[in-house]
Order: C-alpha cells, then structure tokens, then sequence
C-alpha cells in the first residue's frame, strides 16, 4: 500500500516539523512495515504554472511541431517550441523556465530550434519525475480550473511530497485505504483526524434506478447501487487525481475508471462501473451455473465453477463479483450512462476465485482481506460527486441498497488481560481509550467490558484479538526484553546426542551430509527395483503435494539420496561420499484422524485419537558412495570405494550408538543379490548395506559398483551405561591364527566361534589379513587373525594360552568348517 504524506495529511493533523524518519518510526510502531520510502526527484531552478494563449502549427519539417505563446505570469508571454499534441489554446500546463534544471541534469535555457527561439519547456509527467507517461505535455487543467500563471508548479505536480510503501499482512484489510491508515495513526500518535467517509449521504429521491436481488446473501450481505447518466465520455481526470493515482502505484485510463479507483484507495471500498446501457433487465448476484462462462475484462474468456459468484442480468454473467467485470458491460470512450456499485463480499470466496482463475487485483486484494460494509453508500456518494463535478454526470432516482448483515457479537473482555499477558501494567483507562481508539464500543458489565468491535475490524473476534490492538496501540516498545532464566539440569535428551553424534562421526569420516525433501514417486520405486509386494511401495500420498510426480512421502532414504548423488556425478565430480539423516513414513493400516471443532480445546481423548492417527516416523541413516575412497596421488593408486566401506560406515553409526554390530549374508532390493549384508542387533534386522544392483546403478544413472547402506537408526537398543572394565595387571599373551574357510561363509560367523570357543581369557579379537589365491584352495578363503589372551588373577602360562587358541580353533572348525592353515 503506498501513501502520499500530503494527502494522508489531509485527514491527519500532523504535528509542525513532523519529518519522514517520525513517520517511519510512528508506522513501524504501529505494526506497519515500511518497505521503501519514494522520495521525489530534485528540481532546481524557476517551474511555474503557464497558461497557452496561442498556438502556431509550423510546417515543413519532418514531425509536428507547434510554437506556442505561453503566460507565465510575467509582463509579455514566452515563446515556446513544443512537438506535443495534447493540449490547446487557455489550458493551464507546468513550465520550467531558463535556470531551471529537472531530473537527470537536463538544464533549461533559451535556444534557437525549428527557426525560432524556444524561452523555456513546457514538461511532461516523465520530464518532471513524478511518473512515467511521455505520450504528451502535463495539462493541469483549463485556465479557469488552475492556478494563476506565474504561480510556483512544484508543490502542485507534487514534487515536495514523499510516499510511504507498506505492507499490510492479510489480517488488516483497513489499512489498504488511507482511512484505515489514517485513523491508526492518529489513535497511535494521539492526533486528532477526519474521517473521509463521514459525509452526509445525498437525499437521493425516487425509485430505485435499478431492479437487484441477491441471491446468495451469505456470499454477499450489502449490495448497494446509484445509476448516472449526462457523463461527459471526454471529460479528463484532473490532474491531482491522477497524480495521487500514480503516487499509488494505479494507472489513469478514463475518469469514471479514475474515480472508483480513487474511492477505493480513499476509502478501501472497492467498485465497479458498469455501462448502464449495456446491462440487460434486473441484476441477480449470485452463483454460477455448471457451463456457464464470463469474458472478462482483461479479454480471458474463463469456465466458471458453482463455487463462483457473479453479478448477472438478463444475458447472463456480466461480473465475476469482487474480482474483476465483464468485457460485455465495460465502460467505453463513449459511455455517458454508468451503473455505480459498491457491496460486501464474503472474503474466503473472493480469495477462492482470485487463486482458482489465477486473477489478482487491487479490489480483490481489499475484499479478501475483509472490508467495512458501512461505507457502502458513503462511497457511491463520493464517486457521485466526483463525477458530478468533473464529468457533468447527475445521479437518477434513488439508490439501491440491499442490505441482510446481522448485529456484530459483543466481547467479554477484563480490561486487565493485556496487563497479565504482556507483564506491562496497563490501566483499565489506558485500555479502554486504546479501545477506544481502534473504534469498539464499549459498556461496562461490573469488572468486565462488553466490546463490540467496528465494522472495519473483521479480525477482531476474540479477546486475545483485543489484547494485540491494546498492545500494538500503546507500543511494543513498551514491551521489555527480557529472556526468561534456563532451568538447570537439562540439556540435550539421550536421542538427540545419539543423532548429533551419528552426523559428526560420519562427516569425520569423509561424508557430507545430503538432506533431500521427504517425496517419492512409483518412478523412484521402479529405478530402484523393488518388488510389487515390497512393503515399501505401500506409502502415504499427501492431498495436496508440491510435485504430481511425487506425491507420496518416503518409506526409504535411498531415492533421495540416489538423486542426490547422481546431481553431483552430472556436475562435474567422480568422488562423492553423502550421507543423510531423516525421518521416514511407512504405510499400512492407520486410523483416521477426528477432526475436532475450533470453538474449544480438544479433551484428551480426541487429542489421543489425532495423535494415534499420525503415522510412525522411525529415524533412518544411510550413505551412498561411489569412485574413490581414498583419493590417488603420488602416494599411490589410491582405493577405490567398495561395499566392505558402506558396511564399515553402518559399524561406525553402531559404535556411537553405542551397540554391538553384526553382519551377516543377506539379499533385499536395490543391493546386489551376491554383495548384500544384513546388519543384525542382537536378533533383529536393523538395516542393510552393500553394492546396488547393476540394474539400478543403470536406472539411475549410477556408475557400476556404487554401494549405499541404510540404517533404522530408532531400532538400536538405547546405550547402556558404560562401565570401566577391570585392568589386569598380568602380563597379556598375544597369539595369531590363520583359518582357511569357505568362500561363502561370512567371516562374522568365523569370529563368533572363535569367541565362543576361546572362553574368558580371550581379551581382543583381531582380523588383519583377509587372502584368497594360491596355495590356498580354488573356492576357499584364508584369514587371519590376532589374538589376545590374558588372566585377571594370574600370570598366564603359554599352555594356557595354547589350549585356549585350540579350543578357539576347534570350536571354528565345528561351525563354519575351518581347517587351520599350515
């Protein structure tokens, strides 16, 4: 919302010497934010009003061009050469005079151009800075209508005035109107001010000038109407109105057109001008019919639903109702007969049809945001009179005014809440002049207040409504800053540590962390090959999603991550490492959700119901890495990245988690069937990690052999609490042992026998060298191990130790048919 400071002190008794850095700090006081302030352009030197006595049309060059005789308020008119075409002999325009300098630098002076001496400029809106239009010179008006010639231009084109632009949030639809605005700042600043639609209404006589039923009143509570006719079709806006228009930001097209928009940023009621001879029998506002369509203003020939509301007559939809009019009905060059109107709009309909037909405008931005249904006939009567006196229009008959509103609820409001909430002590007094000044009425009811808000506060319903004003009015400044003191004692909860810990242990190990949007698709599901009976598949779809391609939520972090990955192999880089931390969404059987009232506080078995209806959210990690692992160099090849790492990445999660992990053969989509290991916690599943099916490394654009992991991270175990193990101060015997084993058994199975076998003198367990190849045999694998023996009471003998090693050995051989290597 932009405002001119003149014309907001037209209804606002500014103080003397009130500066823009006052207003500034008075509107952001209020809750107004100021996004820019537009500061006119500098012009020095002499600008006065001249009045055209003569105008001589010179020929023989390439373009019109005019010399003109011009009063400019000295003894003898000044010659002026001008190639506009606008204008005429006694119309009153902005000259600047030899001296003067306008915006950009353009310094005036009398020269010699087309044979005669030009003795100043006669300047256009684009000239003087206070618009864009260029098409011709500024005419202020007829002689009769405009300053005395020789009379300063620069406050007249307002070149000393400064406009404000606000934002207004979608709660405070008065403050789209200087009166809004103005009426906030006086009960802000405690000034005195004037309300623009406090006028006295015409006694307009005789029978209404036109037939209108509203149909649908619930959509449409006020709907009032004059009809005009004598409307000069080439009468000019003048020109102050048109500069107000385009200090706001609004383009000048004809005066009927100007007038409803100047109304409307007068007083934040919209209108809309109908050509009276264009409409068609009695009005009917109501809702569309299935089928039924409306061109509208802008030339869209648009398909209306049921949930539209129109203006209609005899030939149908002439006006989608608070959105934009009908092409049928649109005032022209020549319309001399006009049909004013002004109503209420229910705003949730207005808003639907403004994003269903993609049609935002400035009367529907006021209308969505609620606006004063008392001003209805006041602002007919300003656009009356506007017309009257610059169009020559005259209002027949009386005006319509259908009006079904109902009386406003009144508040119980304890003129001490502000003070309870806010913790500043406000007067019962303070609160009722700030009431007071908003424009609720209110009666005393013993300690209580009955508050009836004003008609141009649609927001206001609610006590807490009331407390904001009390607050906002007085100052927030007022309100201290003061943090509350932290309880001692808490901190992090034990499962924020465990997340925390998770991201920093894998970035430490040279994984950047990836977060994705929690989307899918079946597309991603496909690239992945998963079954069609894989519990995966069965998601939840959002009702309104942000892509139509990925509608549901995720059940896996793998197709984000997948993504993820594949946009950085596509911008350039060959060795990535990611990883992600996040919720997952599985679906299933859920319970549907209540959906309770907003008049109370849901009891706690409906909160139980709501809550019991949101889907499980188990916290997952998983990584992706593909190229090298550790990087080549003059160092050496370097390493290249392989599923034993996506393996090693899942124990560093259960180490800072805290578990004991195991891994074991396994087989589930995406891995690759042979290269897929289950991670086991105790007895259950916890995830899987290993290499990605040589299909969807092509689905997705993958290099082959890339590996992923993916860890239910809410299913391990909480960690227990650590106890110090018992420092022996014996002597430790360290043995090694080399196990020749079947290709295929899972070297996780080899240890646990060797653990169980060697018994409690076994203190650490170490692989270091894992070997296939000759002597060992085709289809056998050897490795070896370190092993560390030690007694907590005693020294330990080598036979001890040995007959431990053999019983370790043994008990490998049992389970996973080891022989021991010679």
């Amino acid at each position: 919302m932009r405002v001119p400071v003149r014309w907001l002190a037209e209804y606002v008794d500014l103080p003397p010497g009130t500066s823009v850095e006052d207003l500034d700090a008075a509107f952001v006081r209020l809750g107004l934010t100021v996004e820019e302030i537009h500061r006119p352009e500098e012009v020095t030197g002499p600008l006065v009003v001249g009045r055209v006595l003569e105008i001589e049309e010179l020929t023989g060059f390439k373009k019109p061009i005019r010399y003109t005789q011009v009063d400019v308020g000295e003894a003898e008119p000044r010659g002026i050469v001008c190639g506009a075409r606008n204008f005429a002999a006694g119309d009153a325009v902005v000259v600047a005079l030899p001296g003067a300098v306008l915006p950009g630098g353009f310094e005036i002076a009398a020269r010699t151009t087309y044979d005669h001496v030009s003795d100043g400029m006669i300047c256009s809106v684009r000239e003087l800075g206070v618009g864009e239009d260029h098409t011709g010179i500024l005419v202020l008006g007829s002689a009769a209508d405009a300053p005395a010639p020789g009379t300063p231009a620069a406050q007249i084109v307002g070149l000393d005035d400064v406009v404000f632009e606000l934002e207004v949030t979608p709660d405070r639809g008065y403050a789209m109107s200087l009166r809004g605005i103005a009426r906030d700042l006086a009960g802000g600043l405690r000034l005195s001010w004037r309300d623009p639609a406090a006028v006295p209404v015409p006694s307009w006589t005789g029978a209404p000038a036109w037939e209108v039923t509203v149909a649908d009143p619930d959509r449409c509570d006020r709907f009032s109407m004059i009809a005009m006719e004598g409307l000069d079709p080439a009468a000019p806006s003048p020109w102050w109105l048109r500069r107000r228009l385009a200090q706001s930001g609004v383009r000048s097209i004809s005066l009927a057109v100007d007038v409803t928009n100047y109304v409307m940023l007068e007083l934040g009621q919209p209108m809309h001008a109908f050509d009276r001879d264009a409409v068609r029998g009695p009005i009917v506002v109501r809702r569309a019919r299935e089928g039924e369509r409306l061109t509208t203003l802008d030339g869209a020939d648009r398909a209306l639903t049921s949930d539209d509301l129109l203006i209609t007559d005899d030939t149908g939809p002439i006006g989608l109702a608070g959105v934009m009019g009908g092409a049928t009905t649109e005032i022209g060059d020549g319309t001399t007969t006009v049909l004013l109107e002004a109503a209420h709009w229910e705003p949730t309909g207005i808003s639907r049809a403004v994003r269903r037909h993609k049609l935002p405008s400035e009367a529907a931005k006021r209308f969505e945001r609620g606006t004063d249904p008392e001003v209805t006939v006041a602002a007919l009567a300003r656009a009356a009179e506007l017309l009257a006196g610059y169009g020559g229009a005259r209002v027949v008959g009386g005006p319509v005014d259908v009006d079904t509103r109902t009386p406003r609820p009144a508040i119980s409001f304890d003129p001490l809440r502000p003070a309870r909430i806010v913790g500043v002590r406000y007067s019962a007094r303070q609160v009722v002049e700030l009431l007071d000044a908003v424009g609720c009425e209110i009666t005393a009811e013993g300690e209580l207040l009955s508050v009836t808000p004003p008609s141009w506060r649609p927001d206001l319903v609610a006590p807490a409504d009331l407390v904001e004003e009390v607050v906002r009015l007085a100052g927030y400044d007022d309100i201290p800053s003061l943090l509350p003191t932290a309880p001692p004692g808490r901190g992090l909860s034990e499962e924020q540590r465990r997340r925390r810990g998770i991201g920093r242990a894998l970035a430490e190990a040279g994984y950047v962390e990836a977060p994705s949007y929690p989307f899918v698709g079946t597309a991603a599901f496909d690239a992945l090959g998963l079954p069609d009976d894989d519990p995966r598949r069965d998601v939840i779809v959002v009702r309104n999603p942000l892509s139509e391609e990925e509608p549901a939520l995720r059940t896996t972090l793998l197709p984000g991550l997948l993504a993820t990955l594949t946009r950085n192999l596509a911008r350039g880089l060959r060795d990535v490492e990611l990883f992600e931390e996040g919720v997952v969404f599985p679906g299933g059987v859920r319970r549907p959700a209540p959906v309770p009232g907003a008049d109370r506080r849901p009891d706690d078995e409906t909160l139980a119901e709501l809550l019991g209806a949101v889907p499980d959210q188990p916290r997952h990690v998983a990584v992706a890495l593909t190229g090298h692992r550790e990087p080549r160099g003059w160092w050496g090849p370097g390493r290249p990245a392989v599923w034993a790492d996506a393996i090693q990445a899942a124990r560093i999660v259960a180490e800072t988690a805290g578990v004991e992990l195991s891994v074991r053969a396994g087989e589930r989509a995406p891995w690759h069937p042979g290269r897929c290991a289950e991670l086991v916690v105790g007895d259950r599943v916890v995830g899987y990690a290993g290499e990605l099916h040589p299909r969807a490394c092509t689905a997705l654009d993958l290099p082959p052999r890339t590996s992923v992991m993916e860890l239910d991270v809410d299913a391990l175990p909480p960690r227990k609490v650590p106890v110090g193990p018992h420092v022996s101060t014996f002597p430790p015997v360290h043995m090694d042992v080399a196990l020749v084993v079947p290709l295929d058994q899972p070297e996780a199975n080899v240890r646990a026998a060797l653990k169980a076998g060697a018994g409690e003198l076994l203190e650490d367990l170490r692989l270091f060298d894992l070997y296939t190849g000759s002597p060992v045999p085709e289809g056998q694998k050897s490795l070896a191990y370190a092993m560390t023996f030690r007694a907590p009471d005693r020294t330990l003998t080598s036979e001890e130790a040995g007959t431990a090693l053999a019983a370790a050995v043994e008990a490998a051989a049992r389970a996973t048919r080891a022989v021991l290597r010679g």
